[in-house]
């Protein structure tokens, strides 16, 4: 086989305009793809430099449940910076700690998508 990458993943939301504000706004991503389809609006956004995007799945897109993906890891030099950036723009952090592979910490989109920061541990 010869994968290289995956394309994008899909994260279920209920409301577009409101998920692209928090990945835009809050987590700095940058929006790759918005676009009308038929009836349907594709939305993606990625961190920049990121070859797997994201896609803002909206209503009518798949029987996908808003809320539903859970395990989505986002690797970054500083976990705690981020934690508190993240804290002072009104999200609920939990953690982080420590893991033998890392710190760690995790939170949830406005849908409730789990969403995970990872400071890798050197050498892991």
């Amino acid at each position: 086989m010869d994968i290289t990458h995956a394309s994008f993943v899909t994260l279920p939301v209920a409301d577009q305009d409101r998920a692209l504000a928090f990945y835009t706004d809050v987590l700095g991503f940058e929006v790759r793809t918005d676009r009308r389809v038929g009836p349907m609006r594709w939305l993606q956004v990625a961190p920049e430099g990121a070859q797997t995007v994201f896609t803002l799945s909206g209503p009518g897109m798949g029987d996908f449940m808003p809320g539903s993906t859970r395990g989505i890891m986002f690797v970054t030099a500083d976990v705690d910076a981020d934690c508190a950036r993240l804290a002072a723009a009104g999200v609920e952090v939990e953690g982080p700690d420590d893991a033998p592979w890392g710190r760690m910490a995790g939170f949830r989109d406005p849908d409730g998508n789990g969403l995970m920061l990872l400071t890798e541990k050197e050498g892991f």
